[in-house]
């Protein structure tokens, strides 16, 4: 692209579920206060995946053809009016949801919360799958130079990790439970780990997602297959993320009186839960919804060393073959697949 006039660049659209085609789009302008960033690299999520599949999350819909990706990384190549020239060449990580600022939510620093918000990937919100997006500034937090492209990308996961042990007060030896070992549960893993958490057991079905878990941080693992594989384990809190209403169930009878039950994944609309065991021990239980005030922890443990992203990523394509990352071979077991719009 000329970022000196107006050009084309490449996105891959989601026209319908299973038909994705890369095409020719504008590149946007960025606004006064926005920059200009040229993406690359973009991680894959479930929900791109389920949006894929399906063309719907619940109530959210693809109506009109729509670029997936939420989890973005890149390089700051045009600023608007109101934004320092001085950013332009800084490596950043994308928080890819822009709230209205003025509702009573965002007011209250709840900005996740906001009604308005405008999320990438989510209809009608076109997101990263390209190699150009246009984002508030304050919105692209720059990066360090040892940190590598994918590691800037995947932030935006990480977050999800930050925010659900901030929901669930974890430090310095604190006990806790995570169900599923994809990559979220496997950074919930981490970050608690980071943060002090002396006991971290991770229920899974998948062997190898078990495995990955000791080396994120788990201190023990157990097969979520076997009934009583929990039975005795006591836990100040407890984050799922597997979204199972049977896992969920089981994940409650483990907290300790007055802990804390976080819900991170998302499956049923409805759950059983154990009511009489929340209220006789006056356990708390809430869920959560993406992140908030979250980049500039998540950044930090990433280049400290204390959370390793590039670890996570099993398979790199380009924007012609994002559709080998939302449709992949089972049998390649994949954990991460990070999308490279541009070299």
């Amino acid at each position: 692209m000329d970022t000196d006039g107006a050009a084309v660049m490449r996105a891959a659209v989601l026209r319908a579920p299973r038909e994705l085609v890369v095409e020719e789009r504008t590149v946007p302008l960025p606004g006064p206060d926005e920059v200009l960033v040229a993406v690359t690299s973009v991680g894959t999520c479930g929900s791109d995946v389920h949006y894929y599949e399906h063309g719907r999350i619940g109530d959210y819909v693809v109506r009109a053809p729509l670029v997936l990706g939420h989890e973005a990384g890149g390089r700051v190549v045009r600023v608007g009016s109101a934004v320092s020239e001085a950013r332009i060449g800084e490596r950043v990580s994308i928080e890819p949801g822009f709230p209205c600022r003025r509702c009573a939510e965002c007011r209250r620093g709840r900005y996740n919360l906001c009604p308005s918000i405008a999320f990438f990937g989510t209809p009608p919100v076109d997101g990263a799958f390209c190699e150009y997006v246009a984002v508030p500034a304050d919105f692209a937090h720059p990066v360090p130079d040892s940190m590598s492209d994918d590691a800037a990308a995947l932030v935006e996961p990480l977050s999800v990790g930050v925010w659900a042990n901030r929901k669930a007060a974890t430090g310095a030896g604190t006990a806790l439970l995570v169900s599923g070992a994809g990559p979220v549960g496997l950074l919930v893993t981490s970050v608690a780990a980071a943060m002090g958490a002396s006991d971290i057991v991770v229920s899974d079905v998948d062997p190898g997602r078990l495995e990955l878990a000791k080396r994120y941080g788990a201190t023990e693992t157990v097969d979520a297959r076997d009934p009583g594989a929990l039975d005795g384990t006591e836990v100040d809190a407890y984050v799922d993320c597997s979204g199972v209403p049977a896992a969920i169930a089981t994940g409650v009878l483990s907290v300790r009186p007055a802990g804390t039950v976080v819900l991170v994944g998302m499956g049923s609309d409805e759950v059983t839960l154990p009511m009489s065991r929340i209220q006789n021990r006056e356990v708390s239980v809430t869920g959560t919804f993406r992140y908030a005030n979250t980049w500039p922890t998540a950044i930090d443990l990433v280049a400290s060393g204390r959370v390793d992203l590039d670890g996570l990523v099993t398979a790199h394509v380009d924007l012609e073959h994002v559709e080998d990352a939302l449709a992949p071979d089972p049998s390649a077991q994949h954990v991460k697949v990070v999308v490279h719009p541009i070299a």
